[in-house]
């Protein structure tokens, strides 16, 4: 009996040290464990989100030893709700559909509660009209009338396509708008389905490229009285130019252009983001093999000016860069 109850109150101070234990940790929230599968959202397969994106993922498959995988979308716009839905981890967005959608969050804009953060600054996207020299478009009034290819539904193109167009007084109803891909918008001006085209990315644009190897291409120029409105309007455009000779161009053509952003869920953790950003930029040199548009991606600018806050994670490695 003795034996008994002996093993009785063994057995309640037990359960008494674990309750105790228990509810001493109760309300201590543990580190977010580093996630080991990385979904990278990207774009067009012919852009130069995609292609950079699986050398990246193709990086931290071999530098972190990751699982990842690379997601083709319709762009910006589409990147950021995967993001938000938890469906990719790590997104290429340009900046004017990142500012958009903190300007819809409004007390978001912060940054302190949204569903992503910026990992780093990157290359500029130049806005590119494409058209043939047979279809006599000079200018971007002179699409009035036509019809045009004004990007993915839910992208960045299609985004600043509109804004473009506005500044000329040209609206959708003006204009017979095609909703296409890189690859769509190419393949219809090359058939004559359209009449123009807008390709908003890094350069050069590989579908822009073989457009060239079999038709006359021309990029139609914007106008410098409207380069100068349109940043000062908004300010994720930046007055910019094509060199002479991407697309067998003898002159530079006056543009816009528009910074893009790799962006990653706020969820993932501090330490995680860190790593992940100083093996971005400590293999730089393997992205810029896979694409020549990320020869544009400067490290010491890429934390700054950003229209989306700073992971804390990204935040630490540049802090580290910019101590040395």
């Amino acid at each position: 009996m003795k034996k008994i109850l002996s093993l009785m109150i063994i057995l309640l101070l037990i359960l008494g040290t674990a309750g105790c234990m228990k509810a001493s940790n109760k309300g201590v929230s543990t580190p977010n464990p580093e996630q080991k599968f990385i979904t990278i959202a990207t774009g067009d397969t012919s852009g130069p989100y995609f292609t950079i994106g699986e050398a990246l993922a193709k990086v931290y498959k071999k530098k972190l030893h990751y699982k990842t995988a690379i997601q083709s979308t319709d762009g910006s716009v589409e990147n950021i709700k995967l993001l938000e839905n938890h469906k990719a981890d790590l997104a290429f967005v340009m900046s004017d559909a990142a500012s958009s959608v903190l300007n819809e969050l409004g007390k978001l804009k912060d940054g302190s509660t949204q569903g992503f953060k910026a990992m780093a600054g990157l290359y500029p996207n130049y806005v590119q009209i494409v058209t043939l020299s047979a279809n006599k478009i000079k200018s971007v009034s002179d699409l009035k009338g036509k019809r045009v290819g004004v990007g993915a539904p839910n992208s960045g193109v299609e985004a600043n396509a509109r804004i473009i167009l506005n500044e000329q007084g040209i609206t959708y109803n003006d204009i017979k708008p095609e909703y296409l891909s890189y690859e769509e918008a190419i393949e219809q001006l090359k058939s004559k389905k359209i009449d123009a085209a807008f390709v908003t990315s890094g350069l050069p644009n590989n579908a822009v490229l073989k457009l060239q190897s079999s038709k006359e291409v021309m990029i139609v120029p914007i106008k410098s009285s409207d380069i100068n409105h349109l940043t000062k309007q908004f300010p994720f455009f930046e007055k910019s130019e094509i060199p002479a000779g991407v697309y067998q161009n003898k002159d530079p053509i006056p543009t816009v252009a528009i910074r893009n952003i790799l962006l990653v869920r706020s969820d993932l953790s501090k330490n995680q983001v860190y790593k992940m950003t100083k093996i971005f930029f400590e293999n730089l040199d393997v992205l810029q093999m896979a694409h020549q548009a990320a020869n544009s991606i400067n490290r010491i600018d890429a934390g700054k000016g950003l229209v989306v806050p700073l992971h804390p994670g990204a935040k630490k490695y540049f802090e580290e860069l910019y101590d040395k």
